[in-house]
């Protein structure tokens, strides 16, 4: 009796085990994307209105119908401040999907990365000399770079502010490295084949694809700029 009790209850205790690794693999591949899709089409939305609202305002501000008696000496245009945690671009890879985008937050924590993707804090600014250096998950959360490898020289990375389009291109396929590299996000990137300063962009995210014992790592180099108000660049319109 007493064997037949342990047999019985080591079954149980098997078959609850079970469960509970088939609802967390569940909710790994399925539930923190869910959420992970979810926050980033409501961080790209608010950046969508935060920008209308910006523009509206602008020609708002010089409105009057008293003509100024002398020119106003032109304005740089203020910086966008990036906020820890927060959303300041968007990005847009043709060649993971047709409507691939993702939002770019500032600081790669782990909570960041949940979210969207992660502008490495130290690393240059959207469109200025330097690294402008991003990560993002693999697999869960959304899968965001889940066909990284597929990445190839001459392949667009398009971001945008609200104010500019930067068209970024890849300079050669998916390099290989280990996490501690950090060489990788330098403001010339170390085995990037850059020479000198430069608007470089890095991309960053696990291999293998369901590990993290090594990173994956994309270059590109800034290619072009346009205002948003004169529509989408090439890269996106095909």
């Amino acid at each position: 009796m007493t064997v037949r009790l342990i047999v019985r209850s080591f079954s149980e205790l098997c078959i609850t085990v079970g469960a509970l690794i088939v609802l967390f693999v569940a909710y790994l591949l399925f539930w923190t994307g869910v959420k992970a899709d979810n926050a980033a089409d409501h961080q790209i939305d608010d950046l969508h209105h935060q920008w209308a609202r910006s523009a509206a305002a602008a020609p708002a501000a010089g409105s009057g119908t008293a003509a100024p008696s002398k020119p106003k000496p032109a304005t740089t245009p203020v910086p966008v401040v990036y906020r820890a945690g927060k959303p300041f671009a968007v990005m847009y890879i043709p060649r993971l999907g047709r409507d691939w985008s993702r939002p770019v937050l500032q600081n790669t924590a782990v909570g960041t990365l949940q979210r969207g993707l992660g502008h490495y804090a130290g690393t240059a600014r959207l469109g200025a000399t330097g690294n402008f250096a991003v990560a993002g998950h693999r697999r869960t959360y959304g899968d965001p770079f889940k066909d990284f490898p597929k990445l190839r020289p001459g392949d667009a990375v398009v971001l945008t502010d609200g104010t500019t389009w930067f068209t970024y291109r890849i300079d050669k396929k998916p390099y290989l490295t280990v996490p501690s590299d950090t060489g990788v996000i330098a403001p010339v990137p170390v085995k990037s084949g850059f020479q000198g300063a430069g608007r470089y962009l890095t991309l960053t995210t696990c291999d293998p694809e369901w590990g993290s014992s090594h990173r994956l790592i994309a270059w590109g180099h800034l290619d072009s700029t346009q205002p948003v108000t004169k529509g989408k660049p090439a890269a996106l319109r095909g």
